[in-house]
């Protein structure tokens, strides 16, 4: 078994990572809104499709604090990036930041547009996304010790 080196985060505050702090924010705030998005499309109750719309935002905001520390970490550190899950947890989260931030874009539309069809389906992918690359993140931490510290 291949001992695991341990590569510190660039991004910290008193020695703790601020991305793995801050993704479980989006993700609980994506997966809520493909949830909201399916209440609207049972119920039509106007209040399902604001909530998805405000879920999007807190999840957009808290997403790219997330991807700026998670990218302070990737370009602050070459061994980040020589990881094998490193390059697809990036291009991943990207992606999800992209579907996330147009999704928000249509949800500001009335309630039964904002959600169907578009805002149902960019609420999926978004949310079909998440599972892999956070497999891909843990792995970075559990299987390469990135933003481990001892």
């Amino acid at each position: 078994m291949q001992d695991i080196v341990r590569v510190r985060s660039t991004a910290q505050i008193a020695g703790h990572p601020i991305h793995p702090m801050l993704v479980p924010i989006p993700i609980a705030c994506f997966i809520g809104a493909l949830l909201t998005d399916i209440a609207y499309l049972v119920s039509a109750e106007m209040m399902w499709a604001d909530f998805s719309a405000w879920l999007l935002l807190v999840g957009v905001i808290f997403g790219v604090l997330a991807a700026i520390a998670g990218l302070a970490d990737f370009l602050g550190n070459r061994r980040v990036r020589a990881q094998t899950p490193a390059w697809p947890h990036l291009i991943g989260n990207v992606v999800a930041m992209i579907l996330a931030i147009i999704n928000l874009l249509i949800h500001t539309r009335d309630a039964w547009t904002s959600v169907w069809p578009w805002g149902l389906v960019l609420s999926v992918l978004t949310v079909l996304i998440l599972p892999v690359t956070g497999w891909l993140g843990w792995a970075m931490v559990y299987r390469h010790g990135v933003g481990v510290a001892r």
